[in-house]
């Protein structure tokens, strides 16, 4: 039986509520920091598409108020699941912004795990927000995706990926960071952020990387949602380079 939810955030950004706009309200803004690719039409009542992993969903745009206030709704499924999001944008002084959002629909049989993992990625992907309008606003992204389902359990999948990127013991943000990957430049970088059992992040000179783990109660997959912001990055060639480090990490 479907429950109801309703999920608030709340986040202040070094950015203008211009700035801000762009990076929710648009498509090439939203691909930018969240995973998979995002179409929008800029009306209230125009369609968008959100698609990630082969699948898409549809949207309807409920509310387009130029750096107010942006809304939409998915079209939902045939059990009567469906989620629809809400932001509101608030300029402050010296030119940063509150941006506040709602997440509220219908969750199935699993909600409650379902609502603590959407809480919790709420917060890894505001995270990411915040670093994209620091260090690279503006900047086109290439959106890198992979998964390795049923990859390990928690502690021998993060044991793994700190070992793969030159870690080991307890990670703090700033720890410094050496990305090796077959086929790409290796490249050196810091932890951004941790929100370990679920998330590590690492930012680069040219990117953000996202290692993400489900956890057991959802198959203990491994996901990668990088944002590489380098001029020269081929999509397929990147995402092939991660998705072959993945498949040898969990063979």
């Amino acid at each position: 039986m479907p429950h109801e939810f309703e999920l608030h955030k709340e986040i202040e950004l070094d950015a203008t509520p211009e700035q801000v706009w762009e990076a929710i309200a648009t498509g090439p803004g939203v691909d930018s920091w969240f995973m998979g690719r995002t179409e929008i039409e800029p009306v209230e009542g125009g369609r968008g598409r959100f698609t990630m992993f082969g699948s898409s969903e549809g949207t309807t745009v409920t509310a387009y108020e130029p750096g107010k206030r942006f809304a939409y709704r998915g079209d939902g499924n045939p059990d009567g699941t469906f989620m629809a999001m809400e932001y509101l944008i608030e300029g402050r002084d010296h030119g940063s912004t509150v941006l506040r959002l709602v997440q509220h629909g219908f969750l199935g049989d699993d909600w409650e795990t379902e609502f603590e993992a959407m809480r919790a990625d709420w917060d890894m992907y505001l995270h990411k927000l915040a670093q994209y309008l620091t260090y690279f606003r503006g900047r086109p992204a290439t959106v890198v995706s992979a998964v390795r389902p049923q990859a390990a359990e928690n502690e021998p999948a993060w044991a793994a990926i700190k070992d793969a990127l030159g870690l080991a013991g307890t990670v703090r943000v700033g720890d410094t960071v050496r990305l090796t990957v077959d086929g790409l430049a290796p490249e050196d970088g810091v932890v951004d952020y941790t929100g370990f059992p679920t998330c590590l992040g690492v930012r680069t000179a040219d990117a953000l990387y996202r290692f993400i783990h489900s956890g057991p109660k959802r198959g203990n997959v491994v996901v990668l949602g990088h944002h590489v912001f380098a001029e020269d990055a081929d999509q397929e060639e990147v995402e092939a380079a991660w998705r072959s480090w993945l498949s040898r990490l969990f063979p």
